[in-house]
């Protein structure tokens, strides 16, 4: 299965949060909790954020993608 399929993005894009949340389906606050190394949601592989500005932060795209193809391909 490729995750890639359909998207409209290019795979070397910055995408923001708003777009992780849509892609990967869970709430923003996950999101962050899955990059919290404190957090009992924290995941190791979850993509890490680009700084883009002083106050702006990114993820890649194809990174995030690659991220869903491995959860998909490492299911049960």
């Amino acid at each position: 299965m490729n995750a890639f399929v359909g998207q409209t993005f290019q795979m070397n894009q910055l995408i923001n949060i708003k777009q992780v949340v849509e892609i990967v389906g869970v709430a923003r606050s996950t999101i962050y909790e899955m990059m919290d190394e404190n957090s009992p949601y924290y995941d190791p592989t979850f993509p890490k954020k680009v700084k883009i500005t002083q106050n702006r932060i990114g993820w890649s795209a194809y990174e995030i993608h690659k991220w869903i193809e491995n959860k998909l391909a490492s299911r049960e």
